[in-house]
């Protein structure tokens, strides 16, 4: 098998924001938290850090803060897409530069591509860097789709190290495992789906709910590979509202609502998503409290 990043719980970093710019505090807060709660990797500035609104000097600013505070703790995954392909290359060999350990490297998007066109990107991108890259595969967002075959012989490549796939598609997805397995790691990104990936032979999960139970996605993981699957079924179903407010509008928006109530940071999110509606975050407070959060009113 190829080179792989992680094996347990990533979360999906959001980026916290003041109305001027980075909130730095509050990042180095978040990445403690997720630390101190058992993560085994995070992954900065990706779809859930809103890395399309994040400028370059910000993303250098970042990135340099997120390895600092880091410091080898756990694993550090930095986002690195684009729907230009000279622009993930720049990005990646940047964030190699500053020391991440993998790069999570959505599929181009708006402009898209050709299934060839995927297999080029991603062999454009592996072939200027020499650290592993997580092909990030989420067609709802994208309005591209990385088949199963597709996946296969992108897979080839020395410097892949998995795919976080959020296609959404079961069947799909198993296809995909069937293709792949051996050659690179298959890692969840769809929270609902964590519990069925990990089944099919998923390495682990990128998580957006951990961002607020840390403890709690990763303890999913955890029992599944420790064999302890009816502990792990009932986890992941104690879960499932709470997954669910996080995605009762686009994410991130509600997971930022979310940090901000139980006191990681301020909600705010960067135009063109506006915060989270008045009787979502109602119901998210329900949620968050019969969960056992302590949650700031």
């Amino acid at each position: 098998m190829n080179k792989t990043i992680f094996k347990g719980t990533c979360t999906a970093a959001i980026t916290p924001f003041t109305p001027y710019g980075i909130d730095f505090d509050a990042l180095g807060r978040q990445i403690e938290f997720q630390i101190q709660n058992g993560i085994d990797a995070l992954c900065i500035l990706g779809t859930t850090g809103e890395a399309p609104t994040i400028n370059d000097f910000e993303y250098e600013q970042v990135a340099k803060f997120s390895y600092d505070k880091i410091a080898g703790r756990v694993k550090f995954i930095l986002g690195s897409g684009s729907n230009c392909t000279k622009k993930a290359i720049e990005k990646s060999q940047l964030a190699q530069k500053i020391g991440a350990d993998g790069l999570l490297v959505v599929t181009p998007y708006y402009n898209k591509c050709t299934q060839k066109g995927l297999v080029k990107y991603y062999n454009d991108i592996c072939d200027n860097v020499d650290i592993p890259v997580l092909c990030y595969n989420v067609p709802a967002r994208t309005g591209v789709n990385i088949l199963p075959r597709t996946m296969a012989e992108i897979a080839e490549h020395k410097n892949i190290g998995g795919i976080k796939e959020a296609c959404g598609n079961m069947e799909q997805i198993c296809e995909t495992a069937r293709l792949i397995r051996g050659k690179t790691a298959l890692y969840s990104g769809d929270d609902n789906l964590n519990l069925a990936m990990l089944s099919i032979g998923s390495l682990g999960l990128i998580s957006v709910a951990s961002n607020i139970a840390p403890k709690e996605v990763g303890d999913v993981a955890k029992l599944y590979f420790a064999g302890k699957n009816s502990e792990a079924t009932a986890l992941q179903e104690r879960l499932l509202p709470l997954i669910d407010s996080m995605f009762t509008e686009v994410n991130p928006i509600p997971v930022k609502k979310a940090a901000e109530l139980i006191g990681l940071g301020s909600g705010i999110v960067r135009a063109p998503l506006t915060e989270l509606e008045e009787e979502h975050t109602i119901a998210m407070i329900k949620v968050l409290k019969d969960f056992g959060l302590n949650v700031k009113e």
